[in-house]
């Protein structure tokens, strides 16, 4: 009888030690923002320099810039062409980390616009909305200090997903600060992809077996929200990714000279 306890005991242990492990598979816990730091992605980063030295991409081009939802998606150049575009998404990335890499993911190639996309990866790392916002808000600061204030800005909205569904919430606050705040910018449009991902409140079945990023099932509904935004950009009349004009100093007035 107390060989059979042992027994039972060391299944009940067994037992709970994989089901414990089963759900650290299937969920694993957010990591920490503190941890990620930005030169973790220096290897990718130096890939896009490799490459832009082996074939510097075309200028006034369509930038899209930001983590894996654009890092993955393979068709952009087919979806909007004749549209030029250039793909600089890498897998992973917090809106902090476009930031930290924008000398070499952005300023380089005098776009003729921006499309981003990050945020989600943001709040999965327990980032809060504000947070989020403010990183993004950098963002814009390095923009119109790098590219000017012409250059627009196309904010993806963060994406609904069914690995993070529980973070519907915070993600449409960050996509309604972003949509009011581009109502006080003229250069930031906010690309609403949203409710084309989903159905009856829940995400389509659009993505892989990761529940997170996307079939091209789901690129092909981002393609007819983004590219209509692209063939309307395309007519404006707006010089490409520009350097913004020096602020002219003031002029200095010499003891001899009156003021007029």
């Amino acid at each position: 009888m107390k060989t059979l306890n042992i027994v039972l005991g060391l299944s009940v242990v067994a037992l709970a030690t994989a089901s414990f492990a089963f759900a650290q598979e299937t969920a694993p816990p957010p990591a920490a923002a503190e941890a990620l730091l930005p030169e973790r992605f220096a290897p990718e980063i130096a890939h896009f320099a490799e490459v832009d030295a082996s074939t510097p991409p075309q200028s006034c081009a369509y930038l899209f810039v930001g983590s894996s939802s654009i890092r993955f998606w393979k068709s952009l150049a087919e979806d909007m062409a004749p549209y030029p575009t250039i793909n600089r998404g890498f897998g992973g990335a917090l809106v902090a980390d476009v930031d930290y890499y924008f000398d070499k993911v952005v300023t380089p190639y005098k776009a003729r616009a921006v499309f981003f996309y990050a945020g989600d990866n943001d709040l999965w790392a327990g980032k809060t909305p504000e947070k989020v916002i403010s990183d993004f808000n950098q963002f814009m600061t390095l923009k119109t200090q790098k590219l000017g204030e012409t250059v627009p800005v196309y904010f993806i909205a963060v994406k609904p997903s069914k690995q993070r569904i529980s973070q519907i919430a915070l993600q449409n606050q960050v996509n309604q600060a972003v949509r009011t705040l581009g109502e006080t910018r003229k250069d930031l449009r906010f690309v609403d992809i949203v409710p084309s991902m989903l159905e009856a409140g829940m995400p389509k079945d659009i993505f892989v077996g990761d529940g997170l990023h996307m079939k091209p099932e789901g690129y092909a509904l981002w393609t007819n929200v983004v590219r209509p935004m692209i063939e309307a950009d395309a007519k404006e009349d707006r010089p490409c990714g520009a350097d913004p004009e020096p602020k002219q100093k003031p002029k200095r007035l010499w003891f001899w000279q009156k003021k007029s």
